[in-house]
């Protein structure tokens, strides 16, 4: 049993290098896109072995829109894919699922598939799995902001009660705790946008590993190593 005092209670993945996994093997992008998507099966079902409550995944940014039509229109498909086939297995194996990002942008049968897997899963607790999809940090904080604004506006909220624990409760990821540890795949060392305000303290991990390469023993590795960090969260041990 891992020693949940030493082990991170929320681990967030920004899951990069699908395409370069891909291209190096002479493939299409989406073939790597497809490995990926089964490696975060892998750790989902590993994560609860390491004392790892939480698990949120990066799987598409408000800035991969630029990304060309084809890539696009098959991840849309792929999450879709992914929804249908693993619903029944992650409310088998007691995973509550949600999303966070902006829903605007994506077709409405996606969304609906979403809406439904959250629905299903509503009532596990075994392992809370979040899936960032069309999120970005800025993004996700300016949304936060409106609805602040409109409360303040509509007498809701006094201004003077606006401060540094009010404002997560506007956040997409209220009901969560902020993340322990980032996780970066395929050696970019960059935050990419992701969990601006909730990873202000959180321990970062930068890895040379691929996402399609990233196993369930290269996670139990990365996740060991958090247990040797000192968090001090600004403060000095007497």
């Amino acid at each position: 049993m891992p020693d949940d005092s030493k082990s991170p209670n929320h681990v967030a993945i920004i899951m990069d290098g699908n395409g370069r996994w891909a291209q190096m093997r002479h493939r299409p992008r989406l073939v790597g896109h497809h490995a990926g998507a089964k490696r975060v099966r892998e750790i989902v079902r590993a994560a609860p072995d390491h004392g790892v409550k939480y698990l949120t995944i990066f799987a598409f940014s408000t800035e991969n829109w630029k990304r060309t039509q084809t890539e696009v229109a098959g991840l849309m498909k792929l999450f879709k894919r992914y929804i249908r086939r693993e619903a029944q297995n992650l409310l088998e194996e007691g995973v509550r699922v949600r999303f966070i990002g902006d829903r605007v942008r994506l077709e409405p049968a996606l969304v609906d598939l979403m809406d439904g897997l959250e629905l299903l899963t509503a009532d596990n607790d075994h392992v809370h799995l979040t899936i960032a999809l069309n999120y970005g940090g800025r993004d996700e904080v300016a949304r936060a902001a409106k609805r602040m604004a409109y409360d303040v506006a509509m007498g809701k909220l006094n201004p003077r009660d606006v401060c540094d624990e009010t404002f997560p409760k506007y956040l997409d990821t209220h009901v969560l705790p902020d993340p322990d540890l980032v996780i970066r795949t395929s050696g970019e060392a960059r935050i990419s946008n992701f969990l601006l305000w909730q990873s202000a303290y959180s321990e970062y991990e930068f890895i040379d590993t691929l996402w399609p390469d990233f196993t369930a023993d290269v996670f139990a590795k990365v996740v060991s190593r958090y247990g040797a960090r000192d968090r001090r969260f600004g403060a000095v041990k007497a």
